[in-house]
């Protein structure tokens, strides 16, 4: 059952020239509303700007646009905040020297959670249960004579700081948004007394406006109402919601065809899952990963197994398997292409360490594709040789999201400590919640693995409590290495995460200033140094040559 919403809205000028307040709603299709969510956004122009008006309709438009626009993996908070401080810096440049100034609360309702973001001296208010709670601030001065000056807004500042507020649905509460036209006036009793007397929201809203306006307000009057009339059973996707009616597939036999799909052979069996190789009717070959029937009664492990495929469709590009959309599924897996390649684990096994032509071909590869997965909000936290698939068609792609983690959408586990130890960044040892320099610190010990065979802090055992000191220095191992592959390395390992790179770009800059340089530094063959002294001495060498030629013809 997905979240169920009712609302009302009203808006009126009041004795002003102009309606300078904007109202939008936007109830999206149901996969981006469980992605997304409802959003609801008041805005009051203000009018001692160049167009309060305009400032407060194009807030809502870009408000309206860019948060859908944003990946569905980031957290509500950052997609507001991105845009926002964005659509900031819009309002300030194009007020033709005059700001545009608007005020904005906007409030997003996904899954059992709502998000508030508020700047300005609008007003939102939770009604349940006869109880009118206030949930946002009013970013006015309170010295005498300026309680209606705004001291933040948007447009107001370069530096933008918006209130952000997150907490649970409750079934049958309202949220209330209302500008200053209706609470200055009206104050929270008489808001109380028309939600309590009116049920309708629209009828609610009309009221609370009408209101204001005959109790004397001067400025615009706006209300948007909302009322949460059922929560959905799950906070996750829209797929978990088909969870119940997805039993386990049965032991698949070679041969078999199950769902349309033939059956050729089990690749891998562990207890976490089942891996079988298969294909569709044009013979091409995927890959088909369901659970064993042992972890049935396991509450996480169907909707585990549904969200690494959820991150792995979001995350599409080379660096990481193909999907299947499976719209005829009837049983509990998910369907990624098969690759015809090694393992770069597989890979150092059969021939040894990487050359370094073949390690600064790979290296960037890697780099970019945890810049794409952190981009979206996604740590992939089990970053080894094993997961990293070097395909016959060139491309490196990223494997095995059984551990990813997404900020609001994954479970935290206390004490978890989800990788293989020796790939595992020192901090998360101590208990850090996973972060983006922790899987930058694990392509590190990879790429510092694959040129050497040996991990920079020697290797761990599960269980161990290890104690980090220094990197052994990867040109220990391999005198060969230029220095600046010596001093990436090292700041990646870094014990100290804010020491490290900061984000993968960052690194990837490093990687690529360093071999600019490296190559600049080379010496010039003597030709393209000095191309007259070359010629003159070749010319010099033929003179001389035929001279003694001369002689011996002469002889």
């Amino acid at each position: 059952m997905a979240l169920q919403l009712t609302f009302g809205e009203a808006s009126a000028i009041g004795p002003r020239a102009e309606n300078q307040d904007a109202i939008r709603v936007v109830t999206p299709a149901p996969a981006l509303a469980a992605s997304k969510g409802y959003l609801f956004a008041l805005a009051d122009g203000v009018s001692q700007c160049a167009d309060g008006g305009l400032a407060a309709r194009a807030t809502l438009q870009a408000l309206a646009l860019d948060y859908y626009a944003t990946p569905e993996t980031w957290a509500v908070t950052q997609s507001l905040d991105r845009l926002l401080v964005a659509h900031n810096r819009w309002l300030q440049a194009n007020g033709g020297g005059q700001p545009l100034l608007t005020t904005l609360t906007a409030l997003v309702l996904r899954g059992r959670r709502f998000t508030l973001a508020h700047v300005g001296d609008c007003r939102a208010y939770r009604w349940h249960q006869g109880q009118l709670e206030r949930i946002s601030e009013d970013h006015v001065w309170e010295q005498p004579g300026m309680q209606h000056v705004l001291k933040r807004a948007m447009g107001l500042d370069q530096h933008l700081v918006v209130d952000y507020l997150d907490g649970e649905l409750r079934a049958g509460e309202c949220f209330a948004l209302v500008s200053d036209g209706v609470w200055a006036t009206l104050g929270d009793q008489g808001i109380q007394r028309i939600l309590h007397d009116e049920q309708d929201l629209d009828a609610a809203s009309r009221a609370l406006v009408n209101a204001a306006h005959l109790a004397g307000s001067q400025d615009n009057a706006s209300a948007l109402l909302l009322r949460v009339e059922s929560l959905p059973e799950s906070v996750l996707a829209d797929t978990l919601a088909q969870l119940e009616h997805w039993p386990l597939p049965p032991k698949l036999r070679e041969g078999q065809t199950f769902e349309g799909w033939q059956i050729d052979s089990l690749l891998a069996e562990s207890r976490q899952s089942l891996i079988y190789r298969v294909r569709d009717a044009q013979e091409r070959r995927w890959l088909l990963k369901t659970l064993p029937s042992s972890r049935t009664d396991e509450a996480q492990a169907g909707p585990a197994l549904l969200l690494e495929e959820w991150f792995l469709r979001r995350v599409a590009g080379r660096f990481f398997a193909e999907i299947h959309p499976l719209p005829q599924r009837q049983h509990l897996y998910y369907i990624q292409r098969e690759y015809a390649g090694q393992t770069l684990a597989e890979r150092q096994r059969a021939n040894g360490t990487l050359g370094l032509p073949e390690w600064l071909d790979i290296a960037p590869r890697l780099i970019k594709a945890l810049g794409m997965l952190h981009r979206r909000n996604i740590l992939h936290r089990d970053i080894k040789p094993e997961n990293l698939l070097w395909c016959d068609d060139g491309e490196l792609r990223v494997l095995d999201f059984g551990l990813a983690y997404c900020p609001g959408l994954s479970r935290d586990e206390a004490h978890e400590l989800p990788g293989t130890p020796s790939y595992i960044a020192p901090e998360a040892f101590a208990g850090s919640p996973p972060s983006p320099q922790q899987d930058l610190y694990s392509a590190g010990v990879t790429l510092y693995h694959l040129l050497t065979g040996h991990y920079p802090y020697g290797e761990i055992e599960a269980f161990q409590h290890p104690r980090f000191g220094n990197p052994t220095p990867a040109s220990r191992y391999r005198p060969d290495l230029p220095s600046w592959i010596d001093d990436s390395l090292n700041r990646a390992l870094s014990v100290e995460p804010k020491t490290r790179y900061e984000t993968a770009e960052e690194w990837l800059l490093a990687l690529e200033q360093g071999e600019r340089k490296s190559l600049s530094s080379r010496p010039r063959p003597l030709l393209e140094r000095e191309p007259l002294l070359v010629w003159r001495g070749l010319a010099l060498f033929s003179l001389l040559l035929n001279l003694a030629l001369l002689v011996l013809l002469l002889k």
